[in-house]
């Protein structure tokens, strides 16, 4: 079995990309070549390697390649890196990290700008909800994560890197109309909740641990942090905000708790590939030293 570097790189981008057309203009060539260059994949494993759906996304067989991909691209890199420094500074080798919303927005911007500096590579920051960003390295699209799921993954190395500290929080006037009569289940069921996207479900969890049962209220979902908070804060629903955030508008009296445990923990965790990788280790090295010192 010969697996063609070119054809593994290309099923890389079409995961990426979402589609054929676009990982074509990305890598500079036509959607036939693409096409061929998979089916030539496809040819050497025996296997399908992506299902033609929109977007595309890769089969069983397929994530098995993307590990492969990104563990040669990264070992690919350090080897230049040590043999050819000057080579690698042309370059600049890409390195897929996944990172949730929350922490992009708040912590994890200065250590991956110390990272990179140190190691001269570009970062492509993938945005995903922390309980599903294991995922993302599981199959093969990151090489590291930023995770809430604590779970060994196959092949990979699990770090604690502290907890995030939310509150639950909404306008006086908000809390006045909803809330006057405590935290009830039929009015987590009726007042309106923001959330970040549809895989976000820490304002649910949080509510059940309150009520002892689901609730299903009506949701706004804004899909980015500071735009998020600014909603809560505009009174379009109540939510979960980052603490650092919070505590400025409880003190001036813009927000209120929603109840006596309006405050939740989020454990992270740093998900890494176990590759023996000077680039992995910068990274880890960072990110742990920067989440000891901003998180709980």
């Amino acid at each position: 079995m010969d697996l063609d570097p070119t054809a593994l790189q290309t099923l890389v981008t079409v995961v990426q990309e979402g589609t054929f057309d676009r990982a074509a203009s990305r890598l500079h060539v036509t959607p036939s070549a693409v096409s061929q260059r998979i089916r030539a994949l496809e040819q050497s494993v025996g296997r399908v390697v992506v299902s033609r759906s929109k977007p595309v996304v890769a089969t069983p067989a397929g994530e098995v390649l993307l590990r492969l991909a990104g563990h040669w691209d990264l070992l690919r890199g350090d080897a230049l890196a040590e043999l050819v420094p000057e080579a690698r500074e042309a370059a600049y080798p890409r390195v897929a990290v996944v990172v949730n919303a929350d922490s992009l927005a708040t912590w994890i911007l200065p250590a991956l700008a110390r990272a990179q500096e140190e190691l001269r590579v570009t970062l492509d920051v993938i945005r995903e909800d922390e309980e599903y960003a294991s995922d993302r390295v599981r199959s093969g699209v990151a090489l590291a994560a930023v995770t809430a799921d604590p779970r060994p993954v196959a092949g990979c190395r699990i770090t604690g890197l502290g907890s995030m500290r939310y509150l639950a929080a909404c306008t006086p006037a908000f809390h006045r109309r909803w809330f006057a009569d405590g935290l009830r289940a039929t009015a987590l069921d009726a007042a309106p909740v923001v959330r970040f996207d549809h895989k976000d479900t820490m304002q649910h969890r949080v509510a059940r641990r309150w009520v002892r049962r689901d609730v299903d209220p009506p949701a706004h979902v804004i899909g980015s942090s500071r735009e998020f908070a600014e909603a809560v804060a505009l009174g379009m629903g109540w939510g979960l905000i980052p603490v650092d955030w919070a505590q400025p508008w409880v003190e001036d009296g813009t927000l209120v708790p929603l109840g006596p445990r309006a405050q939740h923990e989020v454990p992270l965790h740093w998900l890494s590939s176990r590759l023996p990788s000077r680039t992995l280790d910068v990274l880890t090295r960072c990110v742990t030293e920067e989440a000891h010192a901003a998180l709980r």
